[in-house]
């Protein structure tokens, strides 16, 4: 009951500032029953060898999924193609694959559905130079150079030693190549310095409060609530952040996204950073086919992207993509 209590304190907080948050327990047995997604790491081997491979142990493949009613119709040992988002296989919610040899091995990358949206909106051409500013654990970071197939440089920061510790593991077992793992406050690192001067793309997934990740917060509870203080302190921290990166000479496109549900991380860093640069930049129209929009009342709700477990069968999450109004010569 403790745990219960403790959660209802939690969902009073994000209510506050979310009305459409359902509850932090529903939330959490909804997201219990969600499929299992696994990404196909494309540098080590192809989605048609790993759906030979589970066809060979017993599996069914049914193909790619027309909807998300698709795969919450999962069962059994049956496994489809994300309707969306590209090398996404979706297992049933019983499957269980850290143990898995293909996993192992690094040809399988367990990642939730939504944190699989930044890498593939951003979409950097391979030879790219891009920053992934918050890098750690670094699926993201995999993601990313899977996409670059390990060609172009891939400049990742963080803060935590330990975190970047694991991620570099984690790298070299997805076999990434091109990636230069760095220790060091994004907000320190200089635009003007030549070693970015090709950074065209930029991945910002910064700190947030986690409050979409209702399981988290089920385990520590108040380790996430985004009280009103708390609250303050991340969005100036992501607003700093995004604002340092749009300062950067060469960029093109950038992604920001968190795994919170609050509009104070969300739409307001957004608006509030393209507001500091008045026609510099937009943000960009983006899978028209993803059912869940941002916040209605923010302008230009339509171009970002929002996901629930309800919604999208994934973990909350907001997605953005700001892209440089008029290409530099």
């Amino acid at each position: 009951m403790a745990v219960y209590a403790a959660a209802a304190g939690v969902l009073a907080g994000v209510e506050s500032r979310q009305g459409s948050i359902k509850g932090l327990v529903y939330s959490s047995n909804f997201q219990s029953q969600l499929p299992r997604f696994v990404r196909v790491n494309t540098l080590k081997t192809c989605s048609d060898d790993v759906v030979d491979y589970f066809k060979r142990k017993g599996f069914s493949y049914q193909g790619r999924a027309s909807s998300v009613d698709d795969l919450r119709a999962l069962k059994g040992k049956r496994f489809l193609l994300d309707p969306l988002v590209p090398e996404l296989l979706v297992f049933p919610t019983q499957t269980d694959l850290h143990e898995h040899p293909l996993y192992q091995a690094g040809h399988l990358i367990l990642q939730d559905r939504a944190s699989c949206l930044p890498a593939m909106l951003l979409d950097p051409p391979p030879g790219s130079h891009v920053i992934d500013a918050c890098a750690a654990p670094g699926n993201k970071t995999s993601h990313l150079a899977a996409l670059l197939k390990n060609q172009g440089k891939i400049f990742a920061f963080d803060l935590d030693a330990k975190r970047l510790a694991s991620m570099a593991t984690l790298l070299a077992r997805a076999g990434v190549s091109c990636c230069e793992l760095a220790e060091e406050d994004f907000l320190a690192v200089s635009p003007s310095d030549p070693r970015y001067s090709q950074v065209r793309y930029i991945l910002l997934d910064p700190s947030c409060s986690g409050s979409g990740m209702p399981s988290r917060q089920l385990e520590e509870p108040g380790a996430c609530t985004p009280h009103p203080a708390r609250l303050h302190a991340l969005a100036g921290f992501q607003q700093r952040a995004l604002c340092h990166a749009l300062t950067f000479p060469s960029l093109q496109r950038l992604v920001y996204s968190t795994c919170s549900l609050c509009q104070e991380e969300n739409e307001d860093v957004v608006r509030d950073a393209l507001q500091q640069n008045p026609g510099a930049f937009r943000l960009a129209p983006v899978l028209p086919a993803w059912p869940h929009r941002g916040l209605s009342r923010f302008p230009g709700a339509e171009h970002c992207l929002r996901a629930s477990p309800e919604t999208t069968l994934s973990g909350g999450f907001f997605v953005a993509v700001i892209e440089r109004a008029e290409a530099l010569r």
